[in-house]
């Protein structure tokens, strides 16, 4: 498990959306110190419906101060993956993002189109293409190619990542697994065996991630293809969406408490979003603003079952350290 932890502040270039939000705030703080006036501030990662737009007022010289600069620390202690771990591991996740091709109707224009995709073991995105569709004629005329994904399409300051590869069709030795791959993820997709579709693998050349859009500092940093395709999925990430979305169902008030003994600061309420070895991600309310928050465990995961062992503990501990719990 060791190779998945990086220092909990890390080089620039490594930096990710989590660390930026907290740089950014604590750049307000330096500007708005005076204790007399309210100011309008930048959520740190705000929710779908403001991610763009100001936070609500907060009063930075007294208590929202105080709150902002606990959440500050505590974020930049949070242990988190290795990022090339945590793009390895996003990608494996996702099942959708933005082709860009060569046109072959447009001489010197990209093309883009949405697609579906599954990843292979070595971390190579696989598409079900029809021939018929603009995208498979362009990269038969020319396969370079990028595949474009954002972890959270809804809001601008989370990770996105632009994979740059060659798309290739898949031999027939190959095409068996590779369709076992695709189906793990797309399990209707009935269409992948119609005479028209064919899969295509994007080998990757490079792999560019940027966080922090619109806040105060970007963060980015790439990686070859041969650093990438080295790197290891995060195993426990494979039971993000049985156990956040029953902790979301059946567990919300569980959750808040603990984030909020994590924290120290009390929240209005908290939504799980994901989890990986070293803790779980949540979108959290503070003080009237919508942030995502890093939650550590307070050892690394090591199968599902310890994933419950964890969690159990840390409600323990805050319903311990909490007057109002029993």
């Amino acid at each position: 498990m060791e190779s998945f932890v990086r220092s909990p502040i890390p080089p620039f270039s490594r930096i990710n959306s989590f660390h930026f939000h907290m740089a950014s705030l604590n750049k307000l703080f330096h500007r708005f110190s005076s204790p007399a006036r309210s100011y309008q501030i930048a959520s740190m990662a705000a929710s779908s419906s403001s991610a763009s737009k100001m936070a609500q007022s907060a009063d930075v010289g007294g208590e929202s101060a105080d709150v902002f600069e606990k959440i500050r620390a505590h974020q930049e202690a949070a242990a988190r993956l290795a990022p090339i771990v945590e793009i390895r591991t996003m990608l494996d996740r996702s099942i959708r993002g933005v082709l860009s091709s060569h046109s072959k109707v447009h001489e010197g224009y990209p093309s883009g189109s949405m697609v579906d995709f599954a990843c292979n073991k070595d971390g190579s995105p696989i598409l079900a293409i029809s021939s018929l569709a603009v995208h498979s004629k362009n990269i038969s005329g020319n396969p370079k190619c990028s595949l474009l994904v954002a972890k959270d399409p809804e809001d601008r300051t989370d990770t996105v990542i632009t994979l740059y590869g060659d798309a290739i069709t898949v031999s027939e030795e190959e095409t068996e697994s590779v369709r076992g791959a695709y189906l793990k993820r797309h399990p209707d997709a009935f269409w992948v065996d119609f005479g028209d579709f064919s899969f295509v693998q994007i080998k990757p050349k490079f792999v560019r991630y940027v966080s922090g859009v619109a806040t105060a500092l970007l963060g980015s940093g790439e990686f070859t293809g041969e650093e990438f395709k080295a790197a290891q999925v995060d195993p426990i990430s494979q039971f993000s969406y049985p156990v956040t979305s029953h902790m979301n169902k059946d567990h919300s008030d569980d959750t808040k408490l603990i984030v909020q003994h994590s924290t120290s600061v009390t929240l209005d309420f908290a939504y799980m979003l994901d989890l990986d070895s070293l803790g779980f991600n949540v979108k959290a309310g503070i003080h009237g603003n919508t942030m995502k928050l890093r939650i550590p465990f307070p050892r690394p995961a090591h199968d599902r079952k310890d994933v419950k062992t964890l969690i159990v503990e840390m409600l323990q501990a805050a319903r311990a350290s909490s007057p109002n719990t029993e």
